[in-house]
């Protein structure tokens, strides 16, 4: 049994999530604290997007909890949502016409007044995201004239600018080679635990999340592991991810190996 605690940001207990009454995931329990770079991950097919679009309240959970800051989730006003919680997913955008900085901008719309006036904060945030993700070549490029990567990191950098205590990605590192995975899921790490922000992500990048993470949860059907790599790794909580007759863990180098 976790202990939770009221200084977790996050905290989900008991959680069923699926599709009209029909559960694909279970028994999901855990909590993450301001500060934290967290992964889920596991098999296709298993519930990873699914649970990434129940906490972000893209669809509504089967049963279980789920706290924002000690407040559950499905009791928040849509607005009051969009300032605590911000959400990429890997659905395409509908905004693909929008120049780039147009579309980061948005990024502030639960923080503008009726107008959508930029204040000089919103500009300077909008501004430290813009040179984060390296985007200042883009901005007057349109979203549909970008790479799927270049698109990607436009993603990350919009739910920066939105300035929410908690960060759900959706594969944020899909479309990237290794070198820019790591620099992507680097930068992320360095931004929740220097703005004490929670950030939880989907991936099947299992080695760098056990390399870069703080937690990680195994989404497999059954025990639904969480904790800190090191520990999941003495606990054998990767050993039986994928079928062993096949690929095989290697504790010692915390990476996996295909078996010949």
């Amino acid at each position: 049994m976790q202990n939770f605690n009221l200084n977790s940001t996050l905290k989900v207990k008991d959680l069923s999530i699926g599709y009209d009454k029909k559960v694909i995931a279970s028994n999901i329990s855990f909590k993450l604290n301001k500060g934290e770079l967290a992964a889920i991950v596991g098999i296709n097919g298993i519930g990873k997007s699914t649970l990434l679009r129940t906490l972000g309240r893209f669809q509504p959970k089967i049963s279980g909890s789920i706290e924002v800051e000690g407040k559950q989730l499905d009791s928040f006003e849509d607005l009051e949502i969009a300032s605590k919680v911000s959400v990429v997913l890997t659905e395409p955008i509908a905004s693909k016409n929008l120049s780039v900085h147009e579309l980061l901008a948005l990024g502030r719309q639960p923080y503008t007044n009726w107008l959508g006036k930029l204040t000089n904060e919103d500009i300077s945030i909008i501004n430290n995201s813009i040179a984060l993700l390296e985007l200042e070549p883009f901005l007057e490029k349109k979203c549909f004239q970008l790479s799927d990567g270049q698109l990607q990191r436009v993603l990350v950098a919009r739910a920066l600018i939105q300035n929410t205590d908690v960060i759900l990605l959706d594969e944020p590192t899909t479309h990237l080679d290794l070198y820019h995975k790591v620099q992507i899921l680097k930068l992320l790490k360095s931004i929740a635990h220097e703005t004490n922000k929670i950030i939880l992500f989907t991936s099947h990048e299992i080695e760098l999340a056990i390399q870069l993470c703080d937690k990680m949860l195994i989404l497999d059907g059954l025990t639904n592991s969480f904790d800190e790599p090191c520990k999941l790794i003495a606990n054998k909580s990767f050993d039986s991810l994928f079928p062993t007759d096949m690929i095989s863990f290697d504790a010692n180098t915390g990476s996996f190996r295909i078996k010949k």
